[in-house]
């Protein structure tokens, strides 16, 4: 039987597997790479996508800003008109405020009660003068309550006369006038928690 070398054909065979095998890990890793790039330019696109959006809704967001504020202020600005207009109006109903008190006290005091001072402080007056009974007094503060102008009637003091030959007693009352804190922005004075009388 003749002698035969297999040696070089295996030498071959190795080395035809390593070239495949270096073939085949260059292949992969080629492979490899093209996917990692793929997959890093898709999410890359979409960040930039995504960023391109945030930037979008910050400009969007600057821009409602900007129209809230405007929108504010134009709510300050009609408040304020508002308020101007209800100023206006409420100045506007009390043209005749002072014609009106004095027709209305003139018709609250009866006869036999004479009033020698009268003085307005906002939206306070204040009656001094002489009556002849104190229940003339007693009609005049119901006649103040039951009037649309007036209101809050009090007496500060009922005093009889100095003079024992006269029969009128000095008093001091005083009266809130209706409607009058709108225009001036006064306070109205609280009464005496004693019902002011002495």
């Amino acid at each position: 039987m003749a002698y035969i070398n297999l040696l070089p054909w295996r030498d071959a065979a190795r080395k035809e597997r390593q070239k495949q095998f270096l073939t085949l890990l260059t292949a992969t890793a080629i492979l490899s790479f093209l996917l990692v790039f793929v997959v890093n330019m898709i999410y890359s696109a979409r960040i930039d996508g995504q960023m391109q959006r945030n930037r979008f809704l910050e400009n969007e967001i600057k821009v409602l800003d900007q129209r809230i504020a405007e929108i504010r202020t134009l709510n300050e600005t009609k408040k304020s008109l508002q308020q101007r207009m209800s100023l206006i109006s409420q100045l506007q109903g009390s043209r005749n405020l002072g014609t009106q008190i004095m027709d209305e006290i003139a018709s609250a005091v009866p006869a036999g009660v004479y009033l020698t001072q009268l003085e307005k402080k906002g939206t306070s007056l204040l009656l001094i003068g002489k009556s002849e009974s104190n229940n003339r007094l007693s009609n005049m503060l119901r006649e103040a309550e039951e009037s649309e102008l007036l209101s809050t009637p009090y007496l500060e003091f009922i005093e009889a006369g100095k003079d024992s030959v006269s029969l009128l007693s000095n008093f001091k009352m005083h009266l809130t006038v209706k409607g009058y804190e709108a225009v001036q922005g006064a306070e109205t004075p609280t009464p005496p928690a004693n019902g002011g009388a002495k």
